[in-house]
């Protein structure tokens, strides 16, 4: 695989994860009119603040369309090593949109406690249940798809919609409640959102870890760096390797290496082998690795 390849099936494979966001937003629109139609009717405010959250959504998932665009583009005079991290900041905006949406449901589950007002209607659970069933279904396929192509992005955006899965849910279990329950129980929905903000609160921490590491360049996992190792000391003419470093860059990973060959070589037989080298991790697609910068050095 030459470099020029290695970019066009990055590129492809953020052109399809933008196709994967899109649908999202279609189905995003679709529930969040099912979701504010059963609210309203329903008499549940748990159905209403999931629309709203599910607009919210719609926003954030054009954010994270827009920066896997970005990141498709190749290198230009003024981005040498790409666009690739417009996909970890796209996340990053993702998981500000959580807090926010997180806050404002909390805010509002608060007040509809202290507020009395009338029970929920029985068939509103049949509205969550098809959102329930729905949104995990789909939080599994952009998840399988965030870890098949490696975007911290696809991964926060399924963690989005398994987060609306879990509203979703607590206000099932909450409806349930209340209708049990009878006079006295109104509240039972918006306490189980309550509930559902501080998982949703936690999980949003753990993802803006995963997109802050991208963005501050955190080493890769080891077991990756002794893969590239092996494939390194596996060219012809490398005796050994010193420094190797990598980041991740998107959706592939930049490396800088330091190959150690024999000394009595020419400079051109030097130049060979680190072309060889770079090769050989390029063409190695599973680890999506796009540039890679090998440093000779006298064995």
């Amino acid at each position: 695989m030459t470099p020029h390849d290695a970019q066009a099936a990055i590129s492809q494979r953020a052109n399809d994860s933008a196709q994967l966001v899109l649908r999202g937003i279609v189905l995003n629109a679709f529930l969040a009119v099912v979701k504010l139609a059963g609210g309203i009717f329903g008499h549940t405010y748990a159905l209403v603040a999931d629309a709203a959250e599910s607009l919210l959504d719609i926003l954030s998932s054009i954010l994270v369309w827009a920066g896997f665009r970005v990141a498709a583009r190749p290198p230009d005079a003024n981005h040498p090593y790409g666009h690739g991290k417009a996909e970890p900041l796209a996340g990053l905006t993702v998981v500000f949109f959580i807090f926010a949406m997180d806050g404002w449901v909390a805010f509002h589950a608060v007040l509809e406690i202290i507020t009395p007002h009338r029970g929920p209607a029985w068939w509103t659970l049949v509205v969550l249940g098809g959102v329930i069933v729905t949104k995990i279904l789909f939080s599994r396929r952009m998840s399988t798809a965030g870890e098949t192509v490696g975007s911290t992005a696809l991964n926060i955006e399924a963690m989005h919609h398994w987060s609306d899965a879990m509203t979703s849910a607590a206000a099932f279990i909450g409806i349930a409640i209340a209708l049990i329950g009878g006079k006295g129980w109104e509240a039972a929905d918006d306490w189980a959102a309550l509930f559902a903000c501080v998982i949703i609160a936690f999980n949003g921490f753990k993802m803006a870890g995963k997109a802050l590491a991208d963005v501050m360049d955190e080493a890769v996992p080891q077991n990756f760096e002794n893969e590239v190792r092996a494939i390194a000391l596996s060219v012809n003419g490398v005796r050994a390797l010193d420094k190797v470093r990598m980041r991740k860059s998107g959706l592939s990973h930049l490396v800088d290496i330091q190959v150690r060959v024999d000394g009595s070589l020419t400079v051109r037989e030097g130049h060979d082998i680190a072309h060889a080298v770079k090769d050989a991790l390029i063409a190695s697609a599973p680890h999506g690795i796009s540039d890679v910068t090998v440093h000779i050095e006298p064995a």
